[in-house]
């Protein structure tokens, strides 16, 4: 078996990847369909103060169109919605509504719910080894959800799913 360095990232990205999907298939189960990584890190940036297209696209390193997209896709299956700004009404700012909080909640017990998966299949020490291992090798806090820009390519395709 070959050990390179691009079949380690591989095998990263393969986890990553197999979490993801499965997180994101569950959540079709439980009614959410179409939801994506991008829609759950767009959803996070707003209730972190991200109230516009400009400020998404600059937190989620995309452009101010990719972050439109986003918000509409958002808005229709009323993940958000803008309200009208207590200090300018002719400005209008985004909110994560009750149901997005919920999705976002959701999708944080599904991915609990997978690494007790994991735990089972290769025990507590070994996951507890494996994680300690990852965060020494990158850190505490290897990704910060609002600015996935890397992870949020598929904005453009926001509105597909």
């Amino acid at each position: 078996m070959s050990r390179s360095g691009a079949d380690l990232a591989l095998l990263l990205l393969g986890g990553f990847r197999s979490l993801v999907d499965s997180a994101t298939a569950e959540l079709a189960r439980r009614g959410h369909e179409g939801v994506r990584p991008a829609h759950d890190f767009a959803m996070r940036a707003v209730a972190a103060g991200a109230d516009n297209a400009s400020e998404l696209g600059r937190r989620l390193s995309v452009t101010k169109q990719a972050a439109a997209k986003t918000i509409a896709v958002l808005q229709e299956r009323g993940y958000v919605t803008r309200e009208a700004d207590p200090l300018d009404a002719r400005r209008k700012r985004l909110r994560v509504t009750p149901l997005g909080f919920e999705v976002m909640r959701q999708g944080e017990e599904i991915f609990e719910e997978l690494r007790a998966q994991w735990e089972r299949r290769i025990g507590p020490a070994e996951l507890a080894r494996f994680e300690d291992r990852l965060r020494e090798l990158v850190g505490t806090e290897p990704v910060r959800l609002d600015a996935p820009g890397w992870v949020a390519q598929d904005l453009g395709g926001a509105g597909e799913g």
